[in-house]
Order: structure tokens, then C-alpha cells, then sequence
């Protein structure tokens, strides 16, 4: 279960302000069909966490536990510098939206997903924990809590949200993660 909150946790955080969330905010404007496009948002994180984990776990299984430990740490502490860097909306790519909500969010979610912040984070927490149902639940649970309330609410309270404090925090809660893998294995 650790795994499971530590998972959504870590994600739901992360992905504040993310370019994925404003992905999210782009496809509520552009759809009406919200169903749609929480299907595609769900269906896209479940493929593309649970392909991330998979490496994970491969990767710490052929390493020594101490390195794997220090790999972790170190990844930790890479995510809280790059939570700092604020992501931007790429441009709109309109040749998956005639493909209706949920395929343009299916495609477009999954492509922002590769090498994306909460990826990596999937990747980490895979190795960490060695329970990857658990953490491709929460990470995917994760994306849901912060990627739902703005294809809901779509453009009402996007500028309201105080990111940098948001992004500091976070930042400072991957890098107490980095610690503690560190003094507690």
C-alpha cells in the first residue's frame, strides 16, 4: 500500500502545471465531450505507466540493491530540479483532433507522456518499490486527481492556481523522497 500512496502522491503533485495538464486544459476546450476525454486520459496513462514500470523493475532487477538505491536517490533529486522548470503547452496538433476526444487524447496523452516528469517519477517508484500493479495504480490515480478537475472545470480557474508555490513544494517533497530512499533503504 505504501507503494500505491507514495505513487499517487508523488504524481498527482508532480503533474501541477505539467504540460500534460495543460494538454488536459487544451482538449476541455476544444471537446465537449469530457467522458471522452477522461477515457483517452485514463486509458493512455495506464498503457504508457505500466510500459514505464515494466522498465523500472527490469532495470533494478539486474542491479545490486545498494546501486539501485543510489540510482533512485539520485533520480529523486533530478525530478525536484526539474519540477522547478516550468512546462509550456506545445503547440496544438490538429491532425489527432479530427479523430474525435477520445483518440486525440488517447495519442496526444500518451506522446506527452514519453520522457515526461511523471514518467521518469513511474520509472523510479517502480524500481523502488518492486510492486508494479501498485504503482502503475497510483501513478495512473495520480494523473486522474490532477488532470480531471481541469477537463471539468476546463479554463475557469486554470490562472488561479499559485504554481510556483506549488512546483517549490513539490520540489521539495521529491527531494525528501531522494533522502529518505538514501537513510532508509
Amino acid at each position: 500500500m505504501e507503494a500505491l500512496f507514495a505513487s499517487t502522491f508523488a504524481v498527482a503533485i508532480a503533474e501541477i502545471g505539467d504540460k500534460t495538464q495543460l494538454l488536459a486544459l487544451l482538449l476541455a476546450v476544444r471537446f465537449r465531450n469530457k467522458t471522452a476525454i477522461v477515457l483517452g486520459m485514463l486509458l493512455s496513462t495506464l498503457l504508457n505507466h505500466l510500459l514505464a514500470a515494466y522498465v523500472g523493475e527490469w532495470a533494478s532487477s539486474w542491479l545490486s540493491p545498494e546501486v539501485a538505491r543510489y540510482i533512485v536517490a539520485v533520480s529523486f533529486f533530478a525530478i525536484a530540479l526539474w519540477v522547478l522548470v516550468p512546462d509550456k503547452a506545445d503547440d496544438e496538433d490538429n491532425r489527432f483532433y479530427r479523430y474525435g476526444p477520445f483518440v486525440a487524447t488517447f495519442v496526444l496523452f500518451f506522446l506527452a507522456e514519453m520522457g515526461d516528469k511523471t514518467q521518469v517519477a513511474t520509472v523510479v517508484l517502480a524500481a523502488k518499490y518492486q510492486a508494479l500493479a501498485w504503482v502503475v495504480a497510483g501513478t495512473t490515480i495520480g494523473m486522474l486527481l490532477a488532470n480531471v478537475p481541469v477537463v471539468i472545470a476546463g479554463s475557469m480557474g486554470a490562472g488561479k492556481l499559485p504554481l510556483k508555490l506549488i512546483q517549490r513544494t513539490c520540489s521539495v517533497l521529491f527531494f525528501i523522497l531522494g533522502i529518505a530512499t538514501l537513510l532508509w533503504p
